[in-house]
């Protein structure tokens, strides 16, 4: 039962294969609430009934497919997912109200797939109550303990205090549970857990008596020698044996930056630039764009007009600023702008803090919505920056984290993005410390991107939107 919430890897980025099962049961029963829905409709006509439900499979499918996606992008599929009830609630309304909008769209260049409002209001309302319903037993069963798989770290020191100190929280250990942490002579402790021992007898023996199901290496540099013959013994029953760094880039989709020595850029999977993906993400890039600005050209002229309405007719609407993009190439990034005219008039860059003086009304308005950012469009347009990627610092910032954080360079290996994997997983970060924790998810992005992954990313950006993560 221990592989029941594991992790696989589709196109590169690791995927908790249970959720993903998760969305296929939700899509199976969002097309089931269409057919029960029809049959209520109809329940005072029968007759009726037969010449309906043949083109019924391609409405169905339509409404079960946009709802999935809808709660797709609002988190519902994330592990790491911290919500209680009302959260969930509030989430799965949201989805089906983003479901509605959608469909009505769809509605309105292709009529024919269209339900009718009294039939899909009844789907509607059955969708929205099996997906709690689904959730609730889902969520209850993940929590169990015998769902989930058995780890074990080698080593109590600082680099093993990173699982106990980083993922403290359930929704952080949903497909594991750490069964202990091996101490090792002169290995000084530094795991704050009741579960730290010795082993008084071979490793192997040791796994094969507990089951356990994976090995954490997490020995302190230089502390003790590793025991690689137990190791080896260990991977030949069968047992996944990973260091700390490839578990964390699987479990939390981060590379732990202060934990990854040179040689693991060297020999890791990943990080590879192929001609053809370059290709192909620029012309998604491009087309993605087109798309954008053609929806968003309203909002982007009320957004110039606010700006003209609190400032005056005379002050500038457009920010350009210098930002740091593919290979160190610095370039001017376009905004909306959000700050007072002369916010930096003494030419200091500044970190934007929470409740910033310089933010105006408008732009505290723009930033939460991250409407301020839709200028970024023709920058992808004109090549330097794409729809997803590292978010682009600027150069005064680059050269500073660059000399107190390692490996802060490698994030321009890739071009630089309006959204991104770490927008999606931290908080806005205004410190070097924070600064190091966006760079650990950056990183995985960089090692691990693929179109698939920069789908993910948009489609969840609703969320960052919506409930107003990392805004400032």
């Amino acid at each position: 039962m221990g592989n029941v919430l594991g992790t696989t890897r589709v196109f590169n980025h690791h995927v908790h294969t249970a959720y993903y099962w998760l969305a296929i049961l939700d899509m199976v029963l969002f097309i089931g609430a269409c057919y029960l829905a029809t049959w209520l409709y109809f329940l005072s006509a029968p007759a009726l009934l037969p010449d309906y439900i043949n083109a019924l499979p391609l409405k169905a499918a339509l409404f079960g497919g946009m709802t999935t996606l809808a709660m797709f992008s609002l988190g519902m599929y994330q592990p790491r997912l911290r919500e209680g009830p009302n959260g969930i609630i509030l989430r799965t309304a949201g989805a089906v109200l983003m479901m509605t909008v959608g469909m009505a769209v769809i509605y309105f260049f292709l009529p024919g797939t269209q339900l009718w409002r009294g039939m899909f209001v009844y789907a509607a309302v059955i969708a929205f109550t099996s997906a709690l319903i689904t959730r609730l037993v889902f969520i209850n069963t993940v929590e169990l303990e015998q769902f989930k798989r058995k780890v074990l770290v080698l080593g109590s020191g600082q680099r093993a205090a990173n699982i106990a100190a980083r993922m403290r929280r359930n929704s952080d250990r949903r497909g594991f549970r750490i069964f202990g942490y091996v101490r090792f002579p002169e290995e000084e402790s530094a795991v704050e857990s009741p579960r730290i021992f010795s082993l008084d007898q071979p490793l192997s023996a040791y796994v094969r008596e507990h089951n356990i199901q994976q090995i954490i290496v997490a020995l302190d540099e230089n502390s003790t020698e590793l025991p690689a013959e137990e190791l080896i013994r260990c991977r030949t029953m069968g047992v996944e044996v990973m260091s700390i760094i490839d578990f964390f880039e699987q479990e939390a989709g981060k590379v732990l930056v202060n934990e990854a020595p040179a040689e693991w850029f060297i020999f890791a999977d990943g990080f590879k630039r192929k001609d053809i993906g370059s290709w192909v993400k620029r012309v998604f890039d491009i087309a993605a764009g087109f798309l954008l600005l053609t929806m968003t050209w309203p909002l982007m002229l009320l957004t110039v007009l606010a700006i003209k309405l609190e400032d005056g007719w005379k002050a500038p609407v457009i920010f350009r600023q210098k930002r740091v993009g593919l290979n160190g190439r610095v370039f001017e990034v376009m905004k909306f702008r959000s700050m007072t005219v002369n916010a930096e008039s003494d030419g200091k860059a500044r970190w934007a803090t929470a409740n910033d003086a310089r933010v105006t009304r408008v732009g505290h308005c723009i930033r939460k919505l991250r409407i301020d950012e839709l200028p970024q469009i023709f920058n992808v347009m004109m090549g330097d920056m794409a729809l997803v990627g590292p978010r682009p610092e600027r150069p005064e910032f680059v050269r500073e984290l660059s000399e107190q954080i390692p490996f802060f360079d490698k994030r321009h290996c890739v071009k630089p993005g309006i959204t991104g994997w770490a927008q999606l997983n931290y908080p806005y970060g205004a410190s070097v410390q924070d600064s190091m924790h966006k760079l650990e998810y950056d990183l995985y992005y960089v090692k691990n991107q693929s179109l698939f992954l920069d789908f993910l990313v948009l489609m969840q950006t609703a969320e960052v939107i919506l409930f107003g993560k990392g805004a400032r």
